[in-house]
C-alpha cells in the first residue's frame, strides 16, 4: 500500500460537505464528525459504504483512532 488518508482528507478530496456526505452514507452529521475524529469506531460495512461513496478503495482510507500529542 503506497499511502492512506484520513477520513476527513477522503471526505474533502471526494468533494463532500460533511451534511452531504453523512446523508449519503446514511448517517447523521454528528456521528461522521465524530468519526472522522476517531475512525476506528467506523465498523467494516460502512467502512465499504464510505469507500464507495468517496470513489477511493477501503485501504487507502486510514481508519484509526485520532491521537494527538499533548504538552
Amino acid at each position: 500500500m503506497s499511502f492512506q488518508i484520513t477520513l476527513k482528507a477522503a471526505r474533502v478530496n471526494a468533494g463532500f460537505r460533511i451534511i452531504d456526505a453523512a446523508k449519503l452514507i446514511g448517517i447523521g452529521k454528528d456521528t461522521l464528525i465524530k468519526w472522522e475524529k476517531n475512525s476506528e469506531l467506523v465498523n467494516p460495512i460502512m467502512q465499504q459504504k464510505i469507500s464507495s461513496i468517496y470513489k477511493i478503495p477501503r485501504e487507502y482510507i486510514f481508519f484509526w483512532q485520532n491521537t494527538r500529542i499533548k504538552f
